[in-house]
């Protein structure tokens, strides 16, 4: 292999690529980049996988000599963020990658390439095409929900569902769920998948720098994204999402308007008297026109915290880890948010004003 491209095109891939390598002792080729050149399409190759996401990045190059390597992307990223030339010539000699440029020149030893396993691509299947922010912003509206438990794969993953031109992105964990739903014109399959938490926080980074239109073709074992001269594969969880609709409660009994920063700031005051499980209690009285947050620590003191709000319906006292109460604000864009209690013991809905796409449901605590 002998080939001339852009030293920071290089850089930028194998930056991606090496989020996805793999860390199995068992087969180390796994921790490695594969890199290969085809006159065909005057093209390089790089490919990461840990068998359970994989990642494959085209870059244009000038092709002299066919060929391909694998070898450690740290070693490689380290050497280019050290040359400042705009080019970069790369040929593989003896099983080692020769890496030179104007003023530079190191050799990196390799992997014949030809023992790096081959990327699966989706056979069969649905097949739909989705703006890049679109599943960039569903992903992010509800990931951080997910189970970081392997114990229950289903709800250690994201579930998204297409249906009717609309795109459904799901987790929980059982205590708390997101749902965001986003219109997606010209989407017209149904498809429903589950992506293991673990893939699709990587899938979130790596189309968050990607424009345009992100293809994706789903079975039930794969899934596979193309955007570009970027190619993702990932592995598919084979189970059933919970039938969450059944526990959203319908109806409400006291419902809070608050703007959004004062709510997030009397959280942050109220994280520092939480005790060890996160619990801080919210009161909301509307015939009193009190809205207020109050946390107790045996060890360190209590604080009392109150907000100006809109109050509606009936008196309720109720205890939340207050972490889940935070994750979910920035996935809310409105300056104002709706809290909706069901009553004593039942689920809180959070919101923000006037937004239907965005659903925030948390479990309360037990009583004390």
């Amino acid at each position: 292999m002998k080939v001339e491209c852009i030293r920071e095109s290089v850089r930028n891939a194998l930056m991606s690529l090496e989020r996805v390598t793999g860390k199995n002792l068992s087969l180390p080729i796994l921790s490695g980049v594969h890199i290969s050149a085809s006159k065909k399409n005057n093209t390089i190759s790089l490919q990461a996988t840990n068998l359970d996401l994989g990642m494959e990045i085209s870059l244009p190059a000038k092709i002299e000599e066919e060929g391909d390597i694998i070898v450690p992307p740290g070693v490689v990223i380290g050497i280019l963020s050290g040359v400042f030339d705009k080019k970069i010539e790369m040929a593989v000699a003896q099983g080692n990658l020769s890496l030179s440029s104007v003023n530079t020149s190191s050799l990196v030893k390799g992997i014949q390439g030809e023992e790096f396993p081959t990327l699966p691509v989706v056979q069969g299947g649905v097949e739909l095409t989705l703006p890049s922010k679109t599943l960039v912003e569903g992903v992010k509206s509800v990931w951080y929900s997910a189970s970081l438990s392997d114990i229950k794969p289903e709800i250690s993953s994201v579930h998204i569902s297409i249906q009717n031109d609309i795109v459904v992105f799901v987790s929980t964990d059982s205590f708390r769920l997101a749902e965001k739903k986003i219109n997606a014109s010209r989407v017209n399959e149904e498809a429903e998948l589950l992506l293991p938490y673990k893939n699709i926080t990587e899938i979130m980074r790596i189309f968050e720098g990607v424009s345009g239109e992100v293809k994706i073709l789903c079975n039930k074992n794969q899934a596979s994204f193309f955007a570009g001269g970027t190619y993702v594969t990932s592995r598919v969880i084979d189970g059933i999402f919970p039938d969450y609709n059944q526990i959203i409660p319908k109806n409400h009994q006291t419902s809070v308007t608050a703007l959004k920063q004062d709510f997030m700031n009397i959280l942050k005051v109220a994280n520092i008297f939480a005790d060890k499980s996160n619990r801080i209690e919210i009161i909301a009285d509307p015939k009193e026109k009190l809205f207020e947050i109050r946390s107790h620590n045996a060890n360190i003191g209590e604080n009392t915290s109150r907000i100006d709000a809109t109050l509606e319906g009936e008196k309720i006292s109720l205890g939340f880890n207050h972490k889940y109460l935070l994750d979910c604000l920035p996935s809310i864009k409105q300056e104002s948010i709706v809290l909706h209690f069901a009553g004593q013991g039942k689920p809180l809905i959070l919101q923000g004003k006037g937004d239907k796409s965005f659903l925030y449901l948390v479990m309360p605590l037990t009583p004390q």
